[in-house]
């Protein structure tokens, strides 16, 4: 006799890796939303003209220096 699967989706037959699945998503979207700059930037944006200038920073070089450690802007 041969056995024949009938569902596509292997993680909904094994719960064991449907959690790990579902680990792995979690901790994948914690990652992307802990390297998010959006909060830094909201902040820089939420400042006045004046507060920027203390800090060296002009409104259009906010991302600029937000990314600074990381790309070459």
């Amino acid at each position: 006799m041969a056995y024949t699967a009938t569902t596509t989706d292997f993680a909904a037959s094994h719960p064991i890796y449907a959690r790990v699945l579902e680990a792995l998503k979690n901790f994948g979207a914690a990652y992307v939303e802990a390297r998010s700059r959006q909060g830094e930037i909201a902040a820089l944006e939420a400042m006045t003209d004046e507060e920027l200038a203390e800090r060296g920073l002009t409104r259009d070089g906010i991302v600029r220096h937000v990314f600074s450690d990381s790309y070459y802007l």
